[in-house]
């Protein structure tokens, strides 16, 4: 999204204008006024630049209209504002800086992604029981799928809540991800490291279960039509199994992932009422519509897709490697 290059540079193109005393109507004092606000909700590390992560967890915790973000910085279409972020993130910080704050990610999606898996092939062997070699339903998929997810997301929770506070916090605020953890526990409770896990979990059942049963499903006939003599459809047939799995299960799940990621980071907004699961959704389409819960979901896309479909590729190298066969 472009939004993050204009708004990096917005500081300094007006120190420009000032410096040059180019001709032309000076800025218009309430919308320099916008755009030191907006750029001080965006900036959600501090550090006077805003990257493509800080603009889409921004956008979606705070409930910032797109609308009015384009109308400040007169942007145009969202691909062309992504291309334009992503150019500058190099530009400013190099290759490096599309992976900044990838650490804390890869601390929850490592035990997630493993657990997940070998959750669904237990629950697959369960439900399989005496029937040898026998492939399940597409049902039967998707409720181990469901299961697996809920498991998963159950055990590793505090860190989605850990990783948003994170995403979140101000400058000095945590001195890292123990501290965080410290805090939180010391002035909300226990109970706020599942602050959201309602939404969360009515969302991955549906994901979960969806994802796992399409990629499944599409993969067996591809193998059944294709490559009768094989059990390896290849790694390109993987990746689009993946890819189409992932893209329907987030758009069967997105709005409620919206809901739970504004009902984490609403903890650390000041003056404003704590709302509901049911709360946020009302507010969500009365103030932004149906499109409003689905809200940053293109980037979303451009994140998952890409993830999701490499895991799977793994997942299959791994059961092979390890001799899982059921």
């Amino acid at each position: 999204m472009g939004e993050d290059e204009e708004c990096s540079s917005a500081p300094s193109r007006r120190g420009e204008n000032a410096e040059n005393g180019k001709s032309g109507a000076a800025l218009d004092p309430e919308r320099e006024k916008r755009y030191a606000e907006l750029f001080e909700q965006l900036d959600l590390n501090k550090d006077g630049r805003v990257d493509i992560n800080e603009l889409k967890t921004g956008l979606a915790t705070r409930g910032l209209q797109l609308r009015e973000a384009e109308k400040v910085h007169g942007s145009t279409t969202r691909e062309i504002n992504l291309w334009f972020g992503l150019r500058g993130m190099i530009q400013e910080g190099g290759v490096l800086s599309l992976w900044r704050g990838n650490g804390i990610n890869v601390l929850k999606i490592a035990p997630e992604s493993a657990i997940k898996f070998m959750a669904y092939e237990q629950i697959k062997w369960l439900i399989r029981g005496n029937k040898e070699g026998g492939s399940l339903r597409v049902q039967e998929r998707f409720i181990a799928g469901s299961l697996a997810g809920a498991t998963a997301q159950t055990i590793i929770y505090p860190m989605e809540v850990l990783k948003t506070r994170l995403t979140l916090r101000k400058t000095g605020q945590y001195s890292g991800m123990a501290d965080c953890a410290r805090q939180i526990l010391k002035t909300e409770g226990i109970r706020a490291f599942y602050r959201g896990y309602l939404p969360n979990t009515m969302g991955i059942i549906p994901y979960a279960g969806i994802d796992l049963a399409v990629y499944e499903t599409l993969k067996n006939a591809w193998l059944q039509r294709y490559c009768v003599n094989s059990a390896d459809p290849g790694v390109l047939v993987l990746l689009g199994c993946g890819t189409v799995s992932s893209t329907c299960g987030q758009l069967a799940s997105y709005p409620l992932a919206l809901i739970r990621t504004r009902m984490q980071a609403q903890a650390i907004t000041e003056g404003k009422p704590k709302l509901t699961m049911v709360g946020q959704f009302k507010y969500i389409i009365s103030h932004e519509g149906v499109p409003g819960l689905y809200r940053g979901i293109t980037p979303n896309f451009l994140k998952v897709i890409p993830a999701v479909s490499i895991s799977y590729v793994v997942y299959e190298h791994m059961k092979k490697v390890l001799g899982v066969v059921y």
